[in-house]
């Protein structure tokens, strides 16, 4: 029997899938009519027969991102080519397939699809991640996954150790350029202070970078490494063809598949890099619901938050009361109150700026509102002072100034190894 339209609408809501009536104004679709189609930087290397890594053994650092555009991936690929000598895989945090959750990943074994070998880089960093390409037997490493755009995501900061170790293991590198899904029109938020440094964020650059994971090897390899491993990494780039900086993920015509559990669609990544600073308070971040970072929430928040949230007047967003139940992570199992967030206008949106307007509103309106005794929302902000100013009572315009001249000169660096215009 084929349910009402209210008990359908009842059911979904009861599990606090908090579901939009129709696809965010980032959300990929499929390249049709007059639509661009982006060539990522592995279709380019396929297209030039492989020629940049003809004659070498080759070792892919990877995750299920990694994909064609028909969704092949491409170790499967470069595995059943022999023009390609590929002998090991890499897998970051959540694993080469895919199937560890935040904070883990999937160890060494035996991929059973090709028979290669995977080796874990979560948490490796330095000789020990060195000593890993050396017992692989490779001459090359080969980096391709989705990146986000946010400092705290950790796929950059593998990217980073990856070069750092192949200086140490003496192995050539190759990074196979993806779009930033929320475009690469310019950096926004605080720069890290190197004493915060952790593998959410190992050098200064800002919260939102504004660069794709060529133009961030570049930087890295010009700014970076040499002071980690004594000289630049042999480096070679790939780039796309078809991106423009102010392209969302959505024009590319590209596929989009999560690059993490909880990465589930670009509407996703548009709001992280503000969003995810609730990770360092005892706030729900949205894990545990089908729009995790778009949902934020707590056990005694109510219509308040999601009122003094759209007082601020923030560009490109609405604010609406929210309740859910998170199926694990904070408050699981547990129906709270909160917000969504619901861009309107991703072109004006300022994803961090929004972060910090949601956590000074968060702590007045609410009297449960704590930060982590870990204090990591330092290590996410990349400091102490967005949290001491916050405690302090100081707006979001007062927290917001406090960081433009490190974010002005971190522009300054970030320039010069832009290669997209």
């Amino acid at each position: 029997m084929a349910l009402s339209r209210r008990v359908l609408l009842g059911r979904l809501a009861a599990t606090g899938a908090a579901l939009t009536a129709t696809a965010g104004p980032a959300a990929a679709r499929p390249a049709h009519g007059g639509r661009r189609r982006v060539h990522t930087g592995f279709d380019r290397l396929a297209a030039d027969g492989y020629r940049l890594v003809d004659g070498h053994t080759v070792g892919v650092v990877t995750n299920p991102t990694g994909v064609t555009q028909d969704l092949r991936h491409l170790v499967d690929v470069m595995h059943a080519d022999d023009r390609v000598r590929l002998r090991a895989v890499f897998g970051p945090e959540h694993g080469f397939r895919g199937t560890a959750q935040a904070g883990g990943s999937q160890g060494r074994y035996d991929d059973p699809a090709t028979g290669l070998p995977v080796y874990d880089t979560y948490n490796k960093s330095g000789r020990e991640l060195a000593a890993v390409f050396t017992a692989s037997g490779v001459d090359t490493v080969v980096f391709d996954i989705q990146d986000v755009g946010a400092r705290f995501y950790t796929y950059i900061w593998t990217l980073y150790d990856c070069m750092v170790a192949a200086v140490l293991a003496g192995k050539r590198f190759v990074v196979l350029d993806r779009p930033n899904p929320v475009t690469g029109r310019a950096a926004a938020g605080p720069v890290l202070d190197k004493a915060y440094a952790s593998f959410i964020g190992r050098e200064p650059i800002a919260q939102a970078h504004g660069m794709t994971v060529a133009e961030l090897a570049l930087l890295f390899n010009g700014e970076f490494v040499p002071q980690a491993a004594g000289r630049p990494v042999e480096l070679e780039t790939v780039r796309m063809t078809g991106w423009r900086r102010t392209d969302f993920f959505g024009v590319t015509g590209l596929p989009w598949v999560p690059p993490s559990p909880n990465m589930p669609t670009p509407d996703t990544a548009l709001v992280y890099a503000g969003t995810c600073l609730f990770e360092g308070t005892n706030l729900s971040e949205g894990r545990g619901t089908t729009r995790p970072f778009e949902l934020l929430g707590a056990d005694g928040i109510d219509r308040r938050w999601a009122a003094a949230a759209t007082e601020l007047d923030l560009p490109g967003v609405h604010f609406r009361e929210a309740y859910f139940t998170p199926t694990f992570s904070k408050f699981q199992g547990t129906t709270i109150g909160g917000v969504q967030l619901h861009v309107h206008d991703p072109e004006a949106f300022d994803p961090v700026r929004t972060g910090i307007g949601l956590l000074v509103t968060a702590k007045r309106v609410w009297k449960g509102f704590a930060w982590r005794p870990d204090h990591g929302i330092d290590r996410l902000t990349g400091s102490a002072t967005v949290r001491t100013m916050i405690d302090a009572g100081a707006g979001p315009d007062e927290i917001v100034a406090a960081w433009q001249e490190g974010l002005r000169r971190f522009r300054t660096v970030r320039e010069r190894y832009l290669r997209y215009r």
